[in-house]
């Protein structure tokens, strides 16, 4: 049988990479007959085969002898259009779009099913780690009750660095320098990214269809060297964790900055690295590791998927079902306050917690500080994190709060 034919759009760093493997492994039964790229004349390479055609000219691509579109341009648009009229033409697509895939991935899945093409999209979640392949096929005969996850490598190359002594703002400048962070850092670090990817490990793990949006994520920006000093007085570390968990019908789902006890493997995860728990009620524990992040993983990822169509594979076809994001996680709680010192704030921090029936873990202060601007931790036992906030709104009001009160969940 003849090799698929594959068309690159985009060739940026997984975009290249994937035709540097393609170009040098020559995977049985593949192909790479074409090179779409706005501008195209900027990104062509001396090392591809000379039969390669480079275009700009999307629509002469679609419109040709391609078998399969490996769409690596990222976005909602243009690259859903390019996704949505190769499926309709029945060609197959291979994509590492998560945003792609979180807000429209189902539909897209339907109209490949009618028009007899496949779409994969094994590379869109923790990059060259086979977290997609492992959920749909090797844990599907188990019920996973619960995801956690470091799927941002960005965040984590950051927050590592921070775990070192650094600040934010020097750390996002290396990591914008190393390319790891875009221009624009805000998808990254304010969890809008992993979001979508938490979204797509939901259908995949837990067979429940949500809409991304109603998870709120919460930024890495707020946290701080003196977080990161009082974590380790409390045996921690500070992650970007998604996390989803479905108990007695209800599903909860978040995505921010969290406590890590430095025992769990979430804690070992250091620079671009990701890692996914997924805790099923029969096989319990399964972890998956490895570098989520960079070219080169990820084209293995790609590549891999492509391999998979050559040879007939076809996805694993998970039943979900619509659901909602109703219910909380009741975890422990660390609360940094940064206060112009005086009489009575124990006091009223206390107050508000007990109306709200929070008991408190710990009460912490390092010495050293100015009084005009005092950091000081409080830890609390179990709680919903609605009833914290409730208790935290009149603490918020005192005129002695410099800074609005940091909230983190504490992983136990």
């Amino acid at each position: 049988m003849r090799p698929l034919r594959i068309a690159i759009f985009g060739f940026g760093t997984v975009g290249s990479s994937v035709a540097r493997i393609l170009t040098e492994s020559k995977p049985q039964g593949l192909e790479l007959t074409h090179v779409f790229n706005r501008d195209v004349t900027r990104k062509r390479v001396d090392w591809t085969p000379a039969n390669i055609i480079w275009s700009e000219d999307a629509d002469a691509v679609l419109a040709s002898d391609v078998d399969v579109i490996v769409e690596l341009a990222g976005g909602i648009d243009p690259a859903g259009s390019w996704v949505r009229r190769a499926l309709e033409a029945g060609k197959s697509v291979v994509t590492a779009n998560k945003k792609l895939i979180a807000f429209h991935g189902i539909d897209l899945e339907r109209l490949a099913a009618r028009k007899g093409g496949h779409l994969k999209y094994g590379a869109a979640v923790a990059g060259g780690i086979p977290v997609i392949p492992g959920l749909e096929q090797g844990l599907v005969g188990d019920h996973i009750e619960r995801i956690e996850g470091i799927l941002n490598g960005t965040c984590n190359f950051i927050l590592s660095r921070m775990q070192e002594g650094a600040e934010y703002a020097p750390v996002l400048a290396a990591a914008q320098a190393k390319g790891y962070a875009e221009a624009d850092p805000t998808e990254d670090v304010c969890g809008f990214d992993a979001r979508a990817k938490l979204a797509i490990l939901m259908r995949l793990a837990m067979r429940v269809q949500i809409d991304p949006e109603e998870i709120t994520p919460r930024p890495i920006t707020t946290v701080t060297a003196v977080d990161f000093s009082y974590a380790r007085d409390l045996g921690c570390t500070i992650r970007q964790v998604a996390r989803a968990e479905q108990a007695e019908g209800r599903l909860a789902a978040t995505v921010g900055p969290m406590l890590v006890a430095l025992r769990s493997p979430l804690a070992w995860s250091q620079g671009t690295e990701n890692m996914v728990i997924a805790s099923g009620r029969y096989g319990g524990d399964v972890v998956f590791s490895g570098h989520g992040a960079g070219g080169h993983p990820t084209a293995v990822a790609v590549v891999s998927d492509l391999l998979a169509l050559a040879h007939g594979s076809r996805r694993v076809e998970i039943p979900y079902a619509p659901a909602k994001i109703a219910g909380e996680f009741e975890v422990p709680h660390y609360i940094r306050f940064l206060v112009s010192d005086r009489p009575g704030i124990v006091a009223a921090i206390t107050g508000a917690l007990a109306g709200e029936q929070i008991n408190i873990r710990a009460i912490l202060q390092k010495p050293g500080y100015p009084a005009d601007a005092l950091p000081f931790v409080v830890t609390v036992e179990p709680c919903k994190s609605s009833a914290l906030q409730r208790a935290l709104a009149s603490v918020r009001a005192m005129d002695c709060m410099l800074v609005e009160p940091l909230d983190l969940q504490m992983l136990e």
